[in-house]
């Protein structure tokens, strides 16, 4: 099967296409023909810095971990598909899991599900990743109905996610964004934009709570920006983060009596730990989907498979809306 290849890793370093064996399947899986796929932050992050993070593939190495396509084999065991289902999944591209920039995958059949049947194939692609981590952050959050919701980065691929999922359980939702364009997709998808570069935290938290802070605060920025999550949030509210590789003074969440929640969905899949919960998490994520709380935003370039490192740089390049898509075409 054709395959799109990383011979090493680095700020330099190509994709090649190469004619690889075709994967057999085996018990607990199944094999899938590859529709589309998507690309991450932790794609490029993979692919540049490579052995140093421990999640890396040895090369030469197939990149790419959403996949959406069609079952082709059934392997022993697996009783929840059979041949010609279409699917969706985040099922490979670490540690020892071939990836999905490639025509099949043999996937773990507890890391899929039947795909929402109001998506094409290149939009379900597009959600695993990012709605997975949206939908783990935000019930570990304990969010509910009523509350008042903060996604940091709403237009991102996580954030915009999050918000469309926090106002179907019933939250009033805000959200922040750094243009025209960002704050016009967050109210688009439900929520009230916040401009970051123009709005001072104190204004905006008066403006929206009356000065007694949001309930959840959703981070998918991370970092230094997690100091601001903690100076929005309402006594005993809870944040959750994506992006906490950082050291931080943690003086204002204690005094604040904050809990912190951090999300890194990859846990499953690198260490075998629970992973019919994702199976689970996306069976319900598409009847969330199939109800019209959750739209998938597409960036408005589409990619083939030889054109993956194209696809790389769009994400890379901050200039995209939406997720971008490698499709087998």
């Amino acid at each position: 099967m054709k395959a799109m290849i990383l011979n090493s890793y680095g700020e330099d370093a190509r994709f090649e296409e190469a004619e690889v064996a075709k994967p057999e399947v085996k018990a607990g899986h199944v094999l899938v023909k590859i529709a589309a796929s998507s690309v991450n932050t932790v794609d490029t992050m993979i692919r540049t810095v490579g052995e140093e993070l421990p999640l890396s593939p040895e090369p030469p190495a197939i990149l790419g971990m959403d996949f959406a396509g069609t079952v082709e084999t059934v392997g022993e065991g697996v009783t929840d598909y059979a041949v010609g289902d279409e699917v969706y999944g985040c099922a490979g591209g670490l540690a020892d899991l071939p990836g999905t920039l490639t025509e099949y995958i043999v996937a773990d059949a507890r890391l899929m599900a039947k795909k929402p049947a109001n998506l094409s194939l290149s939009e379900a692609a597009a959600l695993p990743l990012v709605a997975i981590t949206a939908y783990e952050g935000l019930k570990r959050a304990g969010v509910s109905r009523g509350q008042k919701v903060l996604v940091h980065g709403g237009s991102g691929g996580v954030g915009h996610v999050a918000l469309q999922l926090a106002k179907y359980w019933g939250a009033e939702v805000f959200a922040t964004g750094g243009g025209e364009r960002q704050l016009a997709l967050i109210e688009e998808l439900g929520a009230k934009g916040i401009n970051y570069k123009t709005e001072e935290v104190g204004d905006y938290v008066d403006a929206h709570t009356g000065g007694a802070g949001f309930d959840v605060i959703f981070d998918s920025v991370g970092g230094e920006n997690l100091l601001k999550s903690f100076e929005v949030a309402a006594l005993n509210g809870n944040v959750a983060t994506t992006v906490s590789m950082c050291e931080l003074d943690l003086t204002t969440a204690h005094f604040k009596g904050l809990s912190l929640h951090v999300v890194f969905m990859l846990t499953p899949m690198l260490n075998d730990f629970r992973r019919h919960e994702h199976h689970g998490i996306l069976a319900d994520l598409a009847t969330i989907v199939e109800a019209g709380g959750l739209k998938v935003v597409l960036d408005e370039n589409r990619y083939a498979l030889e054109e993956a490192g194209d696809a790389h740089a769009r994400l890379e390049s901050g200039k995209g809306m939406g997720k971008v898509v490698v499709e087998d075409r």
